[in-house]
């Protein structure tokens, strides 16, 4: 007969093993967290080509913004910066990853998507789009010199 202990090691070991939770839009279900743990979790968890381009996209932003704060909060990675808020935002849909940029219209040039809050833009990257690391560097580096959004 099994003891309890092993019970608990077996189920312990299948939640390591068992793939993560995708929402609607293949959004992954991550624990919220603060710092790069809960980011890197979510970022693996990230369904197909997506998984890679996040890793792009969160090293970009470290090396833009080498001070940034980070974590999972509303199953989306948050970028911020003590003492400011947050900058961008990422999130997962069916076709694309969205980012946020909290304070988008301040921007130069401003990012192409309209919010329905005044103040927020949104880029879209799909499969298929060669990277502009130069624009989406200049977007993080800038909104992070920018008040950010604060919950």
């Amino acid at each position: 007969m099994a003891s309890k202990a092993s019970g608990k090691s077996r189920q312990a070991a299948s939640k390591a093993d068992a793939k993560p939770v995708l929402l609607s839009g293949g959004n992954p279900q991550i624990p919220m967290g603060d710092g790069d743990a809960p980011v890197q979790a979510y970022i693996a968890a990230m369904p197909g080509w997506k998984s890679d381009m996040g890793r792009r996209l969160d090293a970009l932003i470290v090396r833009t913004v080498p001070e940034v704060r980070k974590a999972v909060k509303w199953n989306s990675p948050l970028y911020g910066v003590d003492g400011q808020g947050w900058f961008l935002s990422l999130h997962c849909f069916t076709k694309y990853i969205k980012i946020a940029f909290f304070r988008g219209t301040a921007l130069d040039p401003v990012p192409p998507v309209e919010s329905k809050d005044k103040n927020t833009r949104y880029f879209h990257i799909y499969e298929t789009d060669q990277l502009d690391e130069e624009l989406l560097a200049s977007w993080s580096r800038q909104a992070s010199e920018l008040p950010g959004w604060i919950p």
